[in-house]
């Protein structure tokens, strides 16, 4: 317990084992097709022309090239080049890149 002016209004924070059930799991540990559809959200928000190459692509061998093009060259390859993408559009890309081969739940 703290000597804060507040002590005694708000009840005290304990850690308790059951709350844990209640928290949210690591992306990493959602169904495939969930984290997949939130990374495509993300590049939706600030790319929706890319997001759309990227649901055309997807399931081809050529996606993974595709999403590589994109982080290393900076641009789509149709001559739109790019200075760089926001760190949570090339976070997506490569999350992507590492769901795109894996198995499905």
């Amino acid at each position: 317990m703290t000597n804060s002016k507040y002590a005694g209004f708000f009840p005290e924070l304990i850690n308790n084992e059951a709350d844990e059930t209640t928290r949210p799991l690591p992306i990493q540990e959602l169904p495939r097709q969930f984290q997949i559809d939130h990374e495509m959200a993300v590049i939706r928000t600030h790319h929706a022309r890319i997001a759309s190459a990227i649901d055309m692509f997807w399931g081809h061998k050529d996606c993974v090239e595709y999403l590589h093009q994109l982080i290393l060259n900076g641009g789509d390859g149709v001559g739109r080049t790019r200075i760089g993408f926001k760190h949570e559009v090339l976070a997506a890309f490569m999350h992507l890149i590492t769901l795109h081969d894996l198995p499905e739940n």
